[in-house]
């Protein structure tokens, strides 16, 4: 049933949302997952970056490979993501080298130590499954279809910086020149530093090496914003170079 969530997934990126069957909803998150690994493998592609976030400072962390990263100033067309679609501004980390499988886990001192770089990014948000009512979409059908991820926008990177106030940076979130940032942005993972570890220990475990110069973009600061129409995204995080986003 994985492989036909997976067809089904593959099929909506090219033809826009579907509903999901119930017969093939994920029954845990190991099923999630083969699903994610499925749909790239159906789409020809390697996961070019990652996407990791956690609900709270302790939660537990959850993610999912990006088939491809766009460079800011990027330009998509909103349509083709369907009705679902939001915004969200982030921090990635940059992987400087290599993480590759073996039997003991990598630990965060290591994952530390691999990073290269930090840019700014925007991920699109959006979902090829539809909502069945009035019921939200099951958290594991969310996680099997790549998390919700519908394009991912890096800015440059500058080189990491431990004493980067990655808790708390300042920023600034504009669409079409209007401020969009909450009064205290903030990321629900608090450090988004831990996650990175969770991504290097979740290849290792399936047996997938971490190339050098990955991308992992580690959650939003500002929750999504739901765009009513075309316009530019800026997103402007004190000490890295702004990121970029036109939807025509």
């Amino acid at each position: 049933m994985d492989a036909d969530l997976a067809a089904l997934l593959t099929q909506a990126w090219m033809d826009g949302p579907i509903a999901l069957p119930l017969e093939l909803a994920p029954i845990d998150a190991a099923s999630s997952y083969t699903v994610q690994d499925l749909t790239l493998l159906l789409r020809g592609q390697q996961a070019a970056a990652w996407k990791v976030g956690a609900k709270g400072e302790d939660g537990p962390a959850q993610g999912a490979p990006l088939p491809a990263v766009l460079l800011s100033p990027a330009r998509l067309q909103p349509a083709r993501f369907g009705r679902f679609l939001g915004l969200e501004l982030e921090i990635a980390f940059q992987i400087g080298r290599e993480f590759a499988v073996r039997p003991q886990p990598y630990s965060l001192a290591e994952a530390l130590a691999g990073v290269d770089g930090i840019c700014a990014t925007i991920e699109l948000v959006a979902s090829r499954l539809l909502p069945q009512g009035d019921k939200p979409l099951a958290p594991l059908a969310q996680l099997a279809d790549l998390q919700n991820h519908g394009a991912l926008v890096a800015g440059a990177c500058v080189p990491y910086d431990p004493a980067f106030p990655f808790v708390a940076p300042t920023l600034s979130w504009q669409f079409n020149g209007r401020s969009i940032a909450p009064p205290v942005p903030v990321n629900p993972a608090g450090d988004p530093r831990r996650l990175l570890v969770w991504v290097l220990n979740h290849c290792r475990e399936r047996g997938q090496t971490v190339p050098l110069g990955t991308l992992i973009t580690t959650g939003t600061y500002t929750g999504a914003y739901l765009p009513e129409g075309p316009g530019e995204a800026l997103g402007l995080i004190a000490g890295l170079p702004p990121v970029r986003l036109v939807l025509v």
